[in-house]
């Protein structure tokens, strides 16, 4: 039952987000006359990035009715872990794409990228609501359901694969960043930075918020255009992840496998 779950979780993610992406594509002036210019700012592009965590709702509504999206959403409210993950979100990762921008030599050459300062604050709320969304269904869902198979290693490792691959629809689309971007860089990142979160996502009891304050970051407007050499730092900072908590990542024993707290079928972990 548990993989039927994830196979179809995963099937409606890719089947909703790579159908509106394909429409996007194939008719850019109908959809542009219906709802605007192709950008991260179309409705059609918002609902796809939202369909990790449209299908996550739908499955844990379809199974566990309210009381259990209930409970799945209190994973929001998981906030206590050591100060030092907060170091890691908030000082660490800003520290990978300013040391990937000095690698790539545009550390002090590119421009603040808004024309008046206080732009930055509806850009931050903006990029609030839209990429970190995904992760009410990537770390929300299918990582536990994939932790009662897989050690977090490899629970990490292919649910970046997945993420990854989720993502290369939007190299074909112009007006998103991703169009500017080559794939097997950012698909090597993808990879790393599900490894990277994977040990935060267990020892904060399945939270949702801090792989969701991650995922923010990543997306932050206000640090350099690092690519590729961004790839670099995150592939070396989940190695470190990993060595610092290797005990967790290669054992079972810590890891989170319920999508909803409690003993509720077919979400218990059991």
């Amino acid at each position: 039952m548990k993989i039927r779950l994830l196979l179809l979780y995963l099937a409606i993610t890719f089947g909703l987000s790579w159908g509106l992406i394909s429409l996007l594509i194939l008719f850019p002036q109908q959809i542009s006359v219906l709802f605007g210019e192709l950008s991260a700012q179309n409705p059609l592009f918002i609902l796809a990035v939202y369909s990790p965590a449209i299908a996550a709702f739908s499955l844990v509504i379809y199974y566990a009715g309210v009381e259990g999206l209930r409970r799945y959403l209190s994973r929001l409210l998981l906030w206590r872990v050591h100060w030092a993950w907060y170091g890691y979100i908030f000082i660490g990762i800003p520290f990978l794409f300013y040391a990937g921008a000095a690698m790539k030599g545009n550390l002090f050459t590119d421009s603040f990228p808004f024309s008046v300062w206080y732009e930055v604050f509806p850009a931050l709320a903006f990029m609030l609501i839209l990429g970190p969304v995904e992760e009410f269904g990537w770390r929300g869902f299918a990582l536990p359901l994939l932790q009662q198979y897989f050690t977090p290693i490899w629970a990490g490792l292919i649910l970046g694969v997945i993420w990854g691959i989720w993502h290369l629809p939007a190299f074909y689309l112009s007006g998103t960043p991703q169009s500017a971007w080559s794939f097997l860089p950012f698909f090597i990142a993808s990879i790393a930075v599900s490894v990277m979160i994977t040990p935060l996502f267990n020892v904060s009891g399945g939270s949702i918020l801090l792989p969701l304050l991650v995922h923010w970051q990543l997306n932050n407007p206000i640090f350099p255009d690092a690519a590729p050499y961004d790839t670099i730092m995150f592939v070396t900072a989940a190695v470190i992840v990993v060595i610092i908590n290797r005990k967790r990542m290669f054992s079972k024993d810590h890891a989170v496998t319920k999508v909803i707290p409690g003993n509720l079928k077919p979400f218990d972990g059991h």
